[in-house]
Parts: structure tokens; sequence; C-alpha cells
């Protein structure tokens, strides 16, 4: 992927890079902000609007009380301070994809402020990140430049998405690192989707985000002049248009340029971005209170209500598993990943003899089939009720570690759950010390070299026998039988 200036790490070392983010996400409401049309991506162009939405004379907003608590519920999610009255504004500017001619948005007295969330730095640290605010909105419509005989001369108008309710997360400019911005978004992006206010889906919109990006020199006083980078679909080209911003303006003002205020458009075949407007002066927006809307009140009580639904948060989540589950903070990782598979996990552990090895089974043998499978979760033949079956049949010692593998592949060979497939195959593990005992005593006829090296004081050498046994037994010798007797044959 190419840079702006091939700058030497000597050069970047001298700069600080300043960023902040402002991210939209669509509210995963039945209905429209302001209207009773329905909150849905897709359908044919203009099907889901109403004299509302489409700010036609004498139609008036009335708000959705499920985007308020959805709100309320994203703003407590990352540790904003919820305020008691706020107040909804008219955002006024001119856009084909806005009807009205202006937006209802939050401006001076926005639902929340004052959050945070904590990314690890470079090193590894927690680092916190400030929240600004968190304010609600309408989302505008959309402008279609492309799909039609006469796309090259036209630009057409869908408005489905207008009036579909949003919240602006606004960052502090405390980020420093495309990294750090990329540890951010996806924090914010796993917050949002445990409580389940949005589904967080970036290739339809529902997850938009900016990012105004500076450089000053180490030391200086003041951040440098800022470019917004707008319209990125994906966190890894944030990342990257990011960087490439970083290295493109420090490589204006090492040639004695000036960086101008202004929106840049990331480009990833290119990798880069390229001016799309200046911003040399700021938008004036004339923001006036929405005189169709009260005072929004979320009091005391009403809060208490929506907190009920907030569910228990990622990061709090694994804490508490590590310690009740005794698993390993990777473990933990990789099974809070969603809210479901934590949900399913935890289900199947209280059920299970041994937690952790639902957890080690879950995390090992199954994820590693569904993703050579290229299936999900939900779409996996081996059911927690399977899951639960395997560990406790591996704890008890009936199945070895490769009866249950080979298990575990049929499953998926034949799109079979566990029980199934158990109850049909039914390997029975070899648990009889003489018959283990009559096998080992065959390999070591078979194998005199290796008994000599075992003797001679290369004890590693058992785990030889150990594998050509359990080859002759079909894999279905005990492991921890197997291991005993060998050592003791050895040594006798």
């Amino acid at each position: 992927m190419s840079t702006a200036t091939a700058l030497s790490p000597e050069v970047l070392a001298k700069y600080q890079p300043v960023i902040g983010l402002e991210v939209h996400v669509q509210l995963l409401t039945a209905s429209k902000a302001f209207c009773g049309c329905v909150n849905q991506y897709g359908g044919d162009p203009n099907t889901h609007v109403c004299p509302t939405c489409l700010g036609l004379p004498g139609a008036l907003p009335v708000l959705n009380r499920k985007a308020v608590e959805f709100a309320v519920l994203a703003a407590k999610a990352i540790n904003c301070e919820i305020r008691e009255t706020s107040i909804f504004s008219r955002k006024n500017y001119f856009y084909p994809d806005s009807p009205k001619g202006y937006q209802i948005s939050q401006f001076d007295k926005p639902i929340a402020e004052h959050g945070w969330i904590d990314v690890p730095d470079a090193t590894g640290a927690s680092k916190r990140i400030g929240v600004t605010r968190l304010h609600m909105e309408e989302d505008a419509g959309k402008s279609v430049h492309d799909g039609f005989a006469d796309s090259v001369s036209k630009t057409y108008i869908d408005l489905n998405r207008c009036g579909t309710p949003l919240v602006e997360i606004v960052s502090e400019p405390d980020l420093r690192t495309a990294d750090e911005v990329f540890e951010y978004l996806t924090k914010l992006k796993e917050i949002l989707l445990y409580t389940g206010v949005s589904d967080c889906n970036m290739e339809e919109g529902s997850l938009r985000c900016d990012a105004n990006v500076s450089v000053m020199l180490k030391g200086a006083k003041e951040f440098g002049t800022k470019a917004e980078v707008k319209n990125v679909n994906s966190f890894r080209y944030i990342r990257a248009a990011v960087e490439y911003e970083i290295e493109r303006q420090i490589g204006v003002l090492e040639d004695g340029g000036r960086v101008v205020q202004e929106s840049r458009l990331w480009n990833n075949a290119e990798g880069r971005t390229f001016s799309m407007r200046s911003k040399e002066q700021a938008h004036d927006y004339r923001y006036f209170p929405e005189p169709d809307l009260p005072p929004l009140v979320v009091g005391a009580e009403w809060q208490a209500e929506i907190l009920k639904n907030l569910p228990e948060l990622p990061e709090a989540r694994r804490a508490r598993m590590i310690a009740e589950y005794e698993i390993s903070a990777q473990d933990a990782a990789t099974l809070t990943a969603t809210r479901s598979f934590a949900d399913s996990f935890e289900s199947a552990a209280k059920k299970a003899k041994n937690p952790k090895r639902v957890a080690s089974l879950l995390t090992s043998e199954l994820t590693m089939r569904l993703r050579l499978a290229n299936l999900e979760l939900d779409q996996s033949p081996v059911s927690m009720a399977g899951i639960v079956m395997a560990a406790d049949l591996a704890e008890s010692g009936e199945l070895s570690s490769k009866m249950l593998k080979q298990l575990l592949d049929t499953c998926f060979e034949k799109n079979e759950d566990f029980p199934t497939v158990y109850e049909r195959e039914k390997p029975q593990q070899i648990s009889d010390a003489s018959a283990i005992e009559k096998m080992i005593d065959e390999v070591i006829a078979a194998n005199p070299k290796q008994v000599e090296q075992y003797r001679g004081g290369k004890k590693t050498v058992s785990a030889f026998f150990v594998g050509q046994v359990m080859r002759l037994s079909k894999g279905q010798a005990n492991p921890a039988l197997l291991n005993e007797l060998v050592v003791k044959k050895l040594d006798s």
C-alpha cells in the first residue's frame, strides 16, 4: 500500500499525531426516530417514507421512546453521564439527501457527556480515551451515484434512510496512533453489540466513522490543522487511512507547506486519501431549538428502568469468567467475542463436570473446525449439549483426546451432532491393564534400540512407546494408564 512520502523514522519521530473520532451508530429500533416508518435496511428506493421523514408541510415529529432507551444504554456502557434534560435542535444545511433542509439533532445540551473507553497502547498498558459526548439525531438519505444507465450525468436520491435514529459518539482528541484508533473502534463496536442497541454493520452503514487527524511537533503547545477523513467502511481501512494521513501531513510540513483544513476521502485501491472539499471556514449550521419537540426529560426513575437492560459488559465478563472458571485470559477473550457465544459457553459450563474442559473444547477443537468449514457458531453441527457430553466423557476418561477428535471430525463430515455420532460409533476405551501390558510387551520386543536408549538415560523415549501402543490400540488405550504402564515396564 502506497504512502504519501517515504519518510524516515527520524522524521516521523519529530511529530506527534493527534486524532479524534466521530462515530455514527444507527439504532436497532423497529421504526424511525420521529415517525412510524419501518427502520429497515434496503427495500425499493423511497418506499420507507412518509410526510414526516420527508418534511412535508404540516407533518410533526414524535420522538421514538425506544431510541431514547437505546441511546441511554449506549451512553452508560461507555461511562457517560446522562443529562436529565436534553434539547433537540435543527441543524440547518441544504443538500439533496436532506429533504427538510435541516437535520433534527442535539447541539449544546446532548443526552450524554464525559465518558471514556480504555484501550491498550503500544506497550500493552491501558490508556483511557475520553468521550466528549453522545447525542441523538436522525440520519439523512442517500445519494446514489451509480447503477443506472444515466449515472454518468445524473445522481439519484433514495430517502429510505431519512429519519433513521442515530447516536453520534465524539471522542476527545486523545488518540495518538492508527493502532489506537483501531483498538478504540474495536472496543466500541464490541460494547455496542453487547448492549444490543445496534447491529454495527459497516457494510450497511449501521456504523460509520470520520477521523479528524492532525500532526504537531513534539513539545508544541497547540494542535496542528486537522483534516477529516470520511466514509471509510472498515476498521482495517480506517487504520490504513489514518496512517497515510499522518505521513501525508508530516510530508507537507517537512516540505515547507501548510496543511489545509478539509474533508478527505480514502481510496483503498490506491492506498491514499484525496481532497473532497475545503473546510477552511467552520460551517455555520445555524442551530436553533427544534420547535416541534419539547425538551427530552430522562429522569432518575426512567434511567433506572432503562439500565435494568444493561448487560454485563465484555471486560467485566472476561474478568469474572477467568476467576470463576479458571480459564486463561486468551480463552476468556475468545469466549466473550460476542454476547451470544459467551452466553452459550456459560450455559454449557454450568451443566458440565469441568467448565475448563468445555472452554478448551470450544476455543480449540470447535472453533478450529468451524473456521475450516467457514461456518459461524450458530451453524455448527455440534450443539452446546454435544460439547457438554464430549467434555464429560473426556473428563471421566471414557474418551481419549484422539478418540474425541475423531468423533468431532465425523460430526463435521456428516453434519451430525455429537450425541448421535457417539451413540453410533461408541468407541470403547481400553482400560484393562493386562490388555494394555500385552500390547506394550509387543512394542518393546519390536524396538530393542529404543529400549536401550531409554535404559541409557534418555527417558523421553517413553513417548515413542506410548505412541506405538496407541497406534496399535487404534487410539483406544486409556492414556493415563498407558503412560503409567509404559514407564513401569521400561523400568523393570
